[in-house]
Parts: structure tokens; sequence; C-alpha cells
């Protein structure tokens, strides 16, 4: 038995949830796909797939066997690329993770602009606000913002952010400006959370190196905390990214600058080392240069 073989098959079955529609994609008969994957169940000495006349479903073990047929079916497919040499063409589907703003902001014109030089490649752009599993969900270049936990994976340092708390020039105008942290207490402050009502914010430099921040008005999202900062209610604290534009054009103003904290690292990561594909490595290395040529990181 071609064990890859079979495990393509197996895949394909689990995906389709139907041996029919597997083998019509395969280009094999039903008889011959359910042959390939009963062989593999023998091989292995379990049940894989759950059969009834109106569907198939995954057991417990291939439910954890299919997550590992895929990530080796992916990692053949590139080792294979770079074995094809370091100058093959890049083509297939490419899945890059960043968080929702700053994916949206700077990482989707990159996508864009690397998809008009390679036409055989096709993208999705994975822009969520949370932990996003790189392996377990098939993303082949992450762009983090932040210090990075240790792991096997290659990372590429292109630029640093900064935490700014910043306001309007009215509401300066208005309610004076913080000359020391534990002035903020005093202050109306804004803030994007989902944690709760009181903040612990860090800073450099200042007599405490921390002090807890209760906002007078809470947003789900970073836009609605900026949007009411620019309408001159209050103060508000984000990564600097966020605040670009405004800063350049005066719409926002920092304070407390000399108590920031250290600068955060922007790292564009990816799971495959050496062995990463030429569509993978070609669009790290558009993207790199761009994010280093950035204003806005460096």
């Amino acid at each position: 038995m071609d064990r890859w073989q079979a495990m393509k098959v197996f895949v394909k079955v689990a995906e389709a949830e139907s041996f029919a529609d597997a083998g019509r994609q395969l280009q094999l008969s039903p008889p011959a796909v359910t042959r390939i994957v009963s062989a593999l169940e023998e091989t292995i000495g379990t049940r894989l797939l759950v059969r009834t006349t109106r569907s198939v479903r995954l057991t417990e073990a291939g439910a954890r066997y299919v997550t590992d047929c895929q990530r080796l079916l992916i990692e053949l497919a590139e080792t294979e690329a770079v074995a094809a040499g370091a100058n093959a063409r890049p083509k297939g589907s490419l899945t890059v993770t960043a968080s929702a703003m700053f994916g949206t902001r700077f990482i989707l014109p990159i996508i864009t602009e690397y998809l008009d030089h390679y036409p055989e490649v096709s993208a999705r752009g994975m822009f969520v606000d949370r932990a996003v599993n790189i392996i377990e969900e098939g993303v082949d270049v992450a762009i983090r913002v932040g210090d990075l936990p240790a792991s096997g994976f290659t990372a590429t340092r292109v630029g640093s952010v900064k935490r700014v708390i910043c306001g309007a020039p009215k509401y300066f105008a208005t309610f004076g400006v913080p000359i020391v942290p534990a002035d903020l207490n005093s202050h109306r402050i804004v803030a994007a959370t989902s944690t709760g009502s009181v903040l612990e914010w860090g800073f450099s430099g200042a007599q405490a190196p921390s002090i807890l921040i209760s906002p007078r008005l809470t947003t789900s999202t970073n836009e609605a905390a900026i949007s009411a900062a620019e309408r001159g209610w209050g103060l508000t604290r984000v990564l600097s990214y966020k605040v670009a534009v405004q800063l350049e054009t005066g719409k926002l103003q920092t304070v407390l600058s000399e108590y920031e904290e250290d600068p955060l690292p922007i790292h564009v990561i990816h799971p495959n080392g050496r062995n990463a594909s030429a569509k993978v490595r070609s669009f790290i290395e558009f993207a790199v240069e761009r994010l280093r040529a950035h204003r806005h990181f460096n």
C-alpha cells in the first residue's frame, strides 16, 4: 500500500464526508476509495471512519489522525517544492494572519501587491484579534506585535511600536495635561477592554512602575476608543501604529512620553524554516522589505 496515497484518500474522504464525492475529486471509483481506507485502517490497527448508509464521520482516533495527515501532506508538498529549486515559481494558496487593525491597514496592501506580482498564488488574510494556532489553522505566515514565546518558528524582526497615551488638543485645553502617571486618576480615560472596569497600566521611569486605571468609558474596539479621544472626550492608550495618522495630522497628541515602556517588536514568523515553499519564501521577502521601510514602525 502506498501510505502517502492512502493518507491523501483518507483526508479527502474526511473532508468530503463521502466516499463517492472523494472518489470523484480524486478520479477513483468508490470501491477503490473504500479499499484504500480499509487497508489504511488495517495497517494502523484502528477504525478511522464510521460508515452508515447516509453519512461518513470520523471516529475519535480518526479526528486526531486526519489532523496529522493534513500536516504531513502539507510538509511533503512544501519539501517537494524546495527540492524543485529555490527559484521555483510561487504558486498555490497562501494564508497570512495578523491582528485585525494591523492586518487591514498594513498587511492587506502588501498581500494585494504581492498577488499582482505572482498571478499563480491565491491568498487568505486572517485578520483577527485572537491567538491563532499557526499549525492547527494552516497558517503560512504570521505577523506578530509583541515579545514572542519560545517556539521552533523562524522569526524576522521588521520594526517596533510603542504604547502611547494620547488625546485631542481640545481635551487638553479643557482638562489640562497629565505631568506624571499618577495624574491620570484625575482624567477621563476611555479604554478598549473586555477584562473589566479596572486596568493596570505599566510605566518606565515613574515613581510607581504601574498604576490602576478606572476608565470612565470602555469600548469593545480600539477604533471606538480612538474615535472618542479624537472627539475630545478623554484620553486613551493604544499601540502607536493605531494612531500614527492622527498624530501626524495633529488630531491627537501624546502625553507622558518620558514614561513610556520599552517598544514592542514586530516579527514576521513562519513555521517551516529552511523547508518553506517558494510562495512562503517570496512573500516573506516581499513583506519584510516593505515593513522595514514603513515610517510608522522604524
